[in-house]
């Protein structure tokens, strides 16, 4: 049975991912219209058949059969990315709690990873609605005291991210985050305690110097989108169940 829920949950995540990778370059451009499905390049409308996640790349070859134009890789890659990631969630969690902000998390890092990476923006509406999500799980999980702890914590997290922004531009005289990366913690505090949500915000540092490094010497691109490191440093953090003792003793403390 397990098996069988990994696969069902492999091929929801597929799915889903095909519609946070539309959720999140619709948002950034500020279009609400997310069905049907279009192309990038001409906006025609695409059939249910050329909407089929990961399928439709691959029968389509890599193109959009009416413009011709190629069809960004990203798009199957973070399909299949989604995927892999929920059928983990569910071998990790089961059912529980636990598993409904696993796939919040997940669903949080595609939509943002695609508006951040092609647009430089963290849309409002995404961080309100997984606000309100995180807050309901946990409601239900912890009881409301687990909640207003949690709270206080995304306070702590968004303050002290302000801090660090407010630092950086002091220092570099320009702007060195995005309000969206800032905001974003609060959101970071409804799931991790402080200890592992100002771990984030480093690890999430060393996640995106290889790539700024490499942006830099190659296009001497000096604005890097930090989302989805901080993202991929929140999955990390909730997916290995770190707890702050360990770290504590990882550390040496």
């Amino acid at each position: 049975m397990d098996s069988l829920y990994l696969i069902i949950f492999f091929i929801l995540g597929i799915v889903f991912g095909g519609f946070y990778t539309v959720l999140g370059g619709r948002l950034a451009e500020e279009d609400y219209h997310f069905f049907p499905y279009r192309c990038n390049h001409c906006k025609h409308r695409l059939s249910i058949l050329e909407s089929i996640p990961l399928i439709s790349y691959f029968v389509l070859r890599r193109k959009c059969r009416y413009c011709g134009k190629k069809i960004d890789a990203m798009e199957p890659l973070m399909e299949l990315f989604t995927g892999i990631l929920f059928a983990v969630a569910y071998f990790s969690f089961g059912f529980s709690y636990e598993f409904l902000i696993a796939l919040g998390i997940i669903s949080l890092l595609i939509i943002v990873t695609v508006s951040d990476l092609n647009y430089l923006i963290i849309p409002d509406e995404v961080l309100v609605f997984f606000i309100l999500y995180f807050v309901i799980i946990q409601f239900f999980s912890l009881g409301a005291f687990g909640v207003v702890e949690h709270i206080l914590t995304g306070i702590f997290l968004f303050v002290l991210m302000y801090v660090i922004m407010w630092l950086g531009e002091k220092l570099l005289k320009k702007e060195s985050l995005g309000g969206g990366d800032v905001k974003m913690m609060f959101l970071f505090g409804l799931v991790l305690d402080p200890l592992l949500g100002t771990v984030a915000i480093f690890l999430g540092s060393l996640f995106a110097l290889p790539m700024s490094l490499f942006l830099l010497y190659k296009n001497h691109e000096k604005v890097i989108p930090f989302g989805p490191f901080l993202l991929l440093a929140l999955t990390f953090l909730y997916f290995t169940k770190i707890t702050p003792d360990i770290l504590v003793q990882w550390i040496g403390l």
